[in-house]
């Protein structure tokens, strides 16, 4: 063999070693923006890069594969769709009290599956991991909640808020919005 055909056939598995390389890294990206969703977005959007955000990505699920996240009993299931039910039929009358009981009641459940309630941010990172979809709606919910605290927010906001808080219920609940009425 001469050396013109050996330094082909490197330059051919430098080339396949590359390809294979890249095709993973996309490959990769793909899965994380599946898995995000908006959140990846959201992350990009927000970081410095995009190398530098897909690494924070991974690490919030090598993070969140470390907590011990627990199902639901079906008696809890039903004991958060009444209260939750009641929250709602309690807006009607006192939306700015139906707003801090939905965030007070979404903090327990998230709780009690098994999350970290203690830091928000925290909160933000370890739920996107499963619930990136409706996490979006959380963190507007959330923000409306600390304006309700402060008087400042509106009647339509805090019925935003009311549905926003409706999706994440759900989402943890397992269910559909249906099922939370």
């Amino acid at each position: 063999m001469s050396s013109t055909q050996i330094l082909v056939i490197v330059i051919i598995a430098l080339v396949v070693i590359v390809l294979a390389g890249v095709a993973w890294y996309l490959m990769r990206r793909q899965q994380l923006q599946r898995r995000f969703g908006p959140e990846y977005d959201r992350a990009v959007a927000e970081g410095d890069n995009r190398l530098a955000a897909e690494r924070e990505l991974r690490q919030r699920e090598r993070r969140h594969s470390e907590l011990e996240l627990k199902e639901l009993t079906p008696e809890a299931r039903e004991r958060y769709t009444a209260q939750w039910d009641e929250i709602q039929a309690r807006f009607v009358d006192a939306p700015e009290n139906a707003v801090g009981a939905a965030d007070d009641l979404v903090t327990q459940l998230i709780a009690d599956r098994g999350y970290a309630t203690d830091d928000y941010g925290e909160q933000l990172e370890h739920l996107s991991v499963e619930h990136a979809r409706t996490l979006g709606n959380y963190r507007d919910a959330h923000e409306i909640s600390l304006r309700n605290r402060e008087g400042e927010a509106t009647t339509e906001q805090l019925r935003q808020a009311v549905l926003h808080y409706r999706s994440l219920v759900a989402d943890l609940l397992g269910s559909t919005d249906d099922a939370t009425h």
